[in-house]
């Protein structure tokens, strides 16, 4: 996956990772070209050969804790037992959104086992545009005399997005971010899916996250995935210097040191990131 440089989406990204003293939030939009890059193209037959499937297989998706029960799914008859369908997924799309992952975290964690269960698909646009400004406005709020200089820089890079006064809650920010997603993937052209976290070994499932969502808005017509990953955790939980320094550069993003976990199980996912926000590693 070649990432697609986009000074707005990384400005929005920066802009939506707050501190908030004893919580903190890191959110990251990143845009996706499928066009495969570096040993991708290997782990692509390697992805086949083990499976012994091809491109246009599909597999079951996981049930998303989102569902509309108007988009019921349909039964079939297998002997005496009736069997629940699921949306489903080609082996193709499953590979790119698991190269997306690994694209957005590497070299920290490592997605190349995921299952296809762990995926679901979103039907309603809607309703992932409402979980997304739920979850924001909750955090992204005006800053009282106690909130740290983080504070600060998010309002000016707020302020630097939307060309107007500083805003002072989620909602002066909200139509910039969704306009700049559109603008970027089409959104109304996309297939939409979630990540949902394994609880074992990525960074959405360590101690101290208190909640996720992991977006993925591929336009086929495009060949684009673009990747909305956010999640909120406690600050006690997180062992990395959030002092609202904004770094500049890609290399900037989401710098990582190990921790541990306090298992002597080895496991490739198991290192924990840094944020947008701070530059400088101890």
């Amino acid at each position: 996956m070649k990432l697609l440089e986009s000074s707005q989406l990384t400005e929005l990204s920066r802009a939506l990772c707050v501190d908030r003293g004893d919580v903190k939030v890191v959110a990251r939009i990143e845009s996706y070209s499928c066009k495969m890059v570096g040993d991708e193209k290997h782990k692509y037959k390697k992805f086949y050969s083990q499976s012994g499937t091809q491109p246009g297989d599909l597999e079951a998706l996981g049930c998303s804790p989102n569902s509309d029960p108007r988009y019921g799914r349909s039964l079939s008859v297998s002997g005496d037992e009736e069997v629940l369908l699921y949306d489903t997924i080609s082996r193709k799309s499953l590979f790119y959104l698991i190269a997306t992952l690994n694209a957005t975290f590497a070299p920290d964690y490592d997605f190349t086992d995921a299952k296809s269960s762990e995926f679901s698909r979103e039907r309603s646009l809607q309703w992932v545009m409402r979980d997304v400004d739920n979850n924001l406005s909750a955090v992204i709020v005006e800053p009282n005399t106690a909130t740290s200089c983080v504070a600060s820089n998010q309002i000016i890079m707020i302020n630097h997005l939307q060309g107007n006064t500083a805003p002072k809650n989620y909602s002066q920010l909200r139509d910039k971010l969704w306009a700049v997603i559109d603008k970027e993937i089409g959104m109304s052209q996309c297939d939409i899916y979630s990540y949902t976290p394994d609880m074992r070994s990525d960074p959405f499932s360590e101690d101290g996250c208190l909640w996720s969502f992991n977006y993925f808005f591929y336009n086929k017509k495009l060949k684009r995935i673009l990747f909305f990953t956010c999640r909120r955790i406690i600050s006690s939980s997180y062992p990395m210097d959030f002092d609202g320094s904004i770094g500049t550069g890609s290399d900037s993003m989401f710098l990582s040191d190990y921790y541990d976990d306090g298992s002597s199980e080895s496991n490739s996912r198991h290192r924990r990131e840094r944020s947008p926000l701070n530059n400088s590693r101890r």
